[in-house]
């Protein structure tokens, strides 16, 4: 009987031990000791400065559109889309290895580590240093051609996408990309981050609220996203007490079967 009794807590044992705990599970739970539910989150995100290889958008409008007609490629100069992605590569200005772009008539514009909005004022300087005057009303935009990342590991989905638009934080970034199974490590994921000197990784919790107040809660282009798995898929468990359950019901009767086929021979 003690046998019988020690067989059931090794398997009840088993069984929640390789269950993935619900509070892994779930997004931007409240780990702080305050009790009030509506928190005020203060977004700390820094404006973002232009790097090497970077694609820009840039599109040139006055009075007399037949006078800039030259720096818009397009012609019309509308937004992009998901089906022009080629076009925005295409048409869109690059940034070298020593941070130029070069634009019809004003040459070579340096942009490294500027914003861009400080982009818009330097071309908009240049233009009315040339042939074009204050009385053309000259209007200009800078864009980045889409926010580019990578989501790799315990993603639904892994590769490169582009989303449109300006600011992208982490959990639109996941789940532009299938979101994070149970099998994830939500409490840690990575984000490899690109800078003029080289790579950085940051992590995240993606469990706890307060991420919201990280420096890193918005993605930035080219960034990395890596998912980590947690160690209950290594051990090739399921990740809920049923599925647990018919594993360990599953092993008990190979190991029962084995035994009686032994004993008759």
């Amino acid at each position: 009987m003690k046998r019988y009794f020690v067989i059931v807590i090794i398997v009840i044992n088993a069984v929640f031990v390789s269950c993935v705990p619900y509070k892994d599970t779930v997004y931007l739970q409240n780990k702080s000791k305050a009790t009030d539910s509506t928190q005020v989150i203060v977004e700390k995100q820094k404006p973002y400065r232009v790097q090497i290889n970077d694609i820009l958008n840039i599109r040139i409008k006055a009075a007399k559109q037949e006078t800039v007609a030259i720096f818009n490629p397009i012609g019309d100069g509308t937004s992009l889309n998901a089906g022009s992605l080629e076009r925005a590569y295409f048409d869109g200005f690059t940034v070298d290895l020593h941070g130029n772009i070069l634009m019809p008539k004003l040459g070579k514009v340096n942009v490294l580590g500027f914003t861009t909005d400080e982009i818009k004022q330097i071309i908009e300087k240049k233009l009315l240093e040339t042939e074009y005057k204050e009385a053309n009303d000259i209007f200009v935009t800078v864009k980045l051609t889409g926010l580019q990342y990578t989501t790799t590991g315990e993603v639904g989905s892994t590769g490169t996408n582009i989303i449109f638009k300006e600011r992208v934080n982490i959990f639109e970034a996941i789940a532009n990309s299938g979101d994070i199974p149970d099998t994830g490590d939500k409490k840690d994921v990575l984000i490899v981050r690109q800078f003029p000197q080289g790579q950085k990784i940051f992590h995240l919790d993606l469990t706890d609220a307060n991420v919201m107040n990280s420096p890193y809660y918005y993605i930035q282009p080219n960034d990395m996203i890596y998912v980590k798995p947690i160690k209950q898929k290594s051990w090739g468990t399921g990740t809920t007490a049923f599925q647990n359950i018919g594993a360990v019901a599953t092993v008990l009767s190979l190991i029962t079967t084995t035994i009686l086929l032994l004993n008759r021979i």
